[in-house]
């Protein structure tokens, strides 16, 4: 699949990824043809917003069919880079990075969770979720390296987070997902993503609020 020479809106990508997934608990085997009216209808897109944000990536889909079901959710899943494992682990295993090693979503996308890390000497050399053994966070430089891990998912608290960013960088990390209530620093050569539940919640309640007003 080759994208077209521009940018690519972030949401677009967004977007990308709410169509995969609903193609995936759609069902490609039942359902072997889309339509984008259905496909909008099903992920609150315009169909001529999904037709729009599939252009940018080539030609879709038969005018007045619709869309190879198995073979959009495949070009969707190339085009997001999902159609491969992602060797990827999770430091900080409080109450939020247990629920993520425990989120099949991951496993389903290619994000292949695969070492996990803390500083809590009671958690270190216990088994979290599908096995994967808890270590120190000592440890993260040599073992990114070793096991080429690509991407960091960071759930510590705020003091922690920049240290263990440091380190993943360290290690050679190419991306990292931050859900620390902190913006951390990264070089140009990592791609970071900083993930605030708190900003959204807050946004939340500024809309509520508006609306009340």
């Amino acid at each position: 699949m080759k994208t077209k020479e521009h940018k690519i809106p972030e949401a677009t990508i967004k977007r990308l990824s709410t169509y995969v997934n609903y193609l995936g608990r759609l069902g490609t085997d039942s359902n072997p043809v889309i339509s984008s009216e259905i496909l909008g209808e099903s992920c609150q897109v315009s169909p001529a917003q999904i037709r729009k944000d599939l252009s940018y990536f080539g030609e879709f889909g038969v005018r007045g069919v619709g869309y190879d079901t198995k073979k959009l959710e495949a070009e969707i899943k190339d085009i997001l880079g999902i159609n491969h494992n992602w060797p990827t682990t999770v430091v900080g295993v409080g109450k939020l990075g247990q629920a993520l090693l425990n989120f099949d979503f991951f496993r389903n996308h290619g994000f292949r969770i695969i070492t996990a890390f803390d500083s809590d000497p009671n958690k270190i050399g216990t088994e979290a979720a599908n096995g994967v053994t808890i270590q120190s966070i000592s440890n993260i430089e040599k073992c990114v390296r070793e096991e080429k891990i690509s991407i960091g998912i960071i759930t510590t608290p705020v003091a922690a987070a920049q240290d263990v960013t440091d380190k993943l960088v360290d290690g050679g990390i190419k991306g990292i997902l931050n859900f620390a209530p902190i913006k951390v620093k990264v070089p140009e050569t990592v791609t970071l993503r900083n993930v605030s539940i708190t900003s959204e919640l807050d946004n939340l309640a500024y809309l509520l609020t508006q609306k009340k007003r």
